[in-house]
């Protein structure tokens, strides 16, 4: 594998990450690392998100070794305590009418291994969604329009979910999405990928 034709493996079966990735005109297959995502005890939001993303990669590595391997973990947190994907309509009304009126802390955690010199390079997002208070109904029609069942904190920010918020604080709006692309450019700049890609390549 030579700098100038890097082969990129996405560490996710997700297809908001892929769809993310796709925006900054890479090449790459995508391989769903099989591993335990279970938080340890004791163990902070921001802590898990840095581990997992960590062993997201590693999980693969072995397989691919000469390839550039990016891995992201993203959980929410309200009051220091994790919100998972609702996986149905009942939680997800019971986390959204948690939420309204609280600050939600996303964090996003970003490793890209470095075939290289065999290193994972790091990175971490946090961004902090301000939501209005919502009422039942509100919230229902909702969660009845867009079925967000398999985000974390039951919305997306790239649809109708942005009508729940009074404020976003963050420095990459994908970020919220599932991928940091701001930091992944940053990290993929280390490994000796610069970014944008000549286009007559």
């Amino acid at each position: 594998m030579t700098l100038d034709s890097p082969q990129i493996l996405l560490a996710s079966s997700s297809p908001y990450r892929r769809q993310l990735l796709e925006k900054l005109g890479l090449t790459f297959n995508c391989e769903s690392p099989d591993i335990d995502e279970t938080a340890h005890e004791h163990e902070t939001v921001r802590e898990m998100v840095e581990r997992l993303s960590l062993k997201k990669a590693q999980a693969l590595v072995q397989q691919h070794p000469s390839k550039i391997i990016i891995a992201s973990d993203q959980s929410a947190s309200l009051n220091d305590q994790a919100l998972g994907k609702p996986g149905s309509f009942e939680k997800a009304f019971e986390q959204l009418k948690a939420q309204q009126g609280q600050v939600i802390c996303f964090y996003t955690g970003l490793v890209v291994y470095n075939p290289h010199d065999q290193t994972y390079l790091s990175a971490l997002d946090i961004t902090k969604v301000h939501f209005r208070e919502l009422s039942d109904q509100q919230i229902r029609n909702y969660l009845l329009t867009e079925q967000p069942y398999d985000c974390a904190g039951s919305f997306k920010s790239e649809g109708l979910g942005i009508t729940l918020f009074s404020k976003i604080e963050n420095q990459d709006p994908n970020a919220l999405i599932g991928l940091p692309l701001i930091e992944l450019v940053n990290l993929l700049s280390q490994a000796g990928l610069s970014l944008p890609l000549d286009p007559s390549r």
